[in-house]
């Protein structure tokens, strides 16, 4: 079998850009032909995650909605990736070994959920954050102890970096890998919420690998030059085009769910871009939505704890929006528009620095 990235007697081919829109369309049209028939396949064996008791009312009515979709985006967006990617470029199959780990997590919680018709029934809370802390163990350790790698630390806006890490680097990219998963974890509560704010940081922090790992590029934009990462950008089109055919299937009314193993697969996921791209700083601004969720997850069960009283009327915050009136699309569309304005703000700082 050949891949696009064995055609070197093709310069064509040789490009990241053009592997990565092959690896796009690769898995868009893969995810479009694959979803409708996984829906028809889960339909029919009841495979829907239960509605969460507290759930607001208007919720109800997607009790029957076919959950796991997320391991159909994930697949398509492995296999596109397989096709379009160098195997000897450690960025990239890192970054395949995150996607597949954080899914396959999501994948063990989704089944008890649905196998057993309980929301409580998958992964308890320890359990998933033991398993996020070896998978993302993982998926670094090949960083830290790679020759084309370092451990220094960066801020958005300032050309320089502040320090270095060294060991203490293993336990802060722990720390981003888990809190991007839960954060889209927690984001994933209306059709297509997650979906498109993913969509965007994924795009934004793609750029960010492709001009980084662009020698010429990184020079003139003060960037860190870190050889072989544009290889990664191919893995961020794949992923944004079995995304993209997913929102087909995922948006108001949505037909299917991403369930956890396609939240915590990209949320995983973005937290590994973030770091391979020195932008672990920058991620609470390209991944505003996800932190404004947790951020009022945390407000809401800290207030309660300590005051026994809430701060909003149900977290995450996009609940309290629900409850106050608003109506799911706008909700959705509004929080899309948050998302886009964040990551224009986000890719500023390439110039501003």
């Amino acid at each position: 079998m050949y891949y696009l990235s064995d055609l070197s007697n093709y310069a064509f081919f040789t490009y990241i850009s053009v592997r990565a829109g092959f690896a796009f369309f690769i898995a868009l049209c893969l995810s479009l032909f694959l979803m409708p028939k996984f829906i028809a396949w889960a339909k029919a064996k009841n495979a829907n995650q239960p509605i969460y008791e507290y759930a607001p009312e208007n919720h109800k009515v997607k009790s029957h909605t076919p959950t796991m979709g997320g391991l159909v985006f994930i697949f398509c967006a492995l296999l596109a990736s397989l096709l379009c990617i160098r195997y000897e470029n450690i960025f990239a199959i890192s970054a395949l070994l995150c996607l597949t780990l954080f899914c396959l997590i999501g994948l063990v919680d989704d089944l008890g959920k649905v196998l057993k018709k309980d929301n409580h029934s998958g992964l308890s809370p320890k359990m998933k954050l033991i398993a996020q802390i070896g998978a993302s163990f993982v998926c670094i350790l090949p960083l830290y102890f790679s020759s084309q790698f370092n451990t220094e630390f960066y801020i958005p806006f300032y050309k320089y970096p502040l320090f270095n890490m060294e060991i203490f680097a293993l336990f802060f990219w722990i720390l981003v890998l888990i809190s991007s998963s839960n954060a889209v974890n927690l984001t994933d509560g209306l059709d297509g919420l997650a979906t498109v704010p993913s969509i965007f940081s994924l795009s934004t922090l793609g750029i960010f690998l492709y001009l980084s790992g662009n020698f010429n590029y990184s020079e003139y934009l003060l960037l860190p030059k870190i050889q072989g990462l544009g290889e990664v950008t191919i893995i961020c089109a794949a992923l944004i085009g079995s995304l993209m055919g997913f929102l087909w299937y995922n948006c108001y009314p949505a037909q299917v769910f991403m369930g956890d193993s396609g939240s915590l697969a990209i949320g995983g996921f973005i937290g590994f871009l973030a770091i391979i791209s020195k932008n672990e700083v920058l991620l609470l601004l390209i991944g505003f939505v996800f932190v404004l969720e947790t951020i009022s997850v945390i407000l809401q069960v800290g207030s309660f704890k300590i005051f026994n009283k809430r701060v909003f009327k149900m977290a995450p915050i996009h609940h309290h929006f629900e409850k106050v009136g608003w109506v799911e699309n706008k909700i959705i569309v509004r929080f899309w528009m948050i998302a886009f304005l964040s990551n224009l703000l986000a890719l500023a700082s390439i110039k501003l620095r």
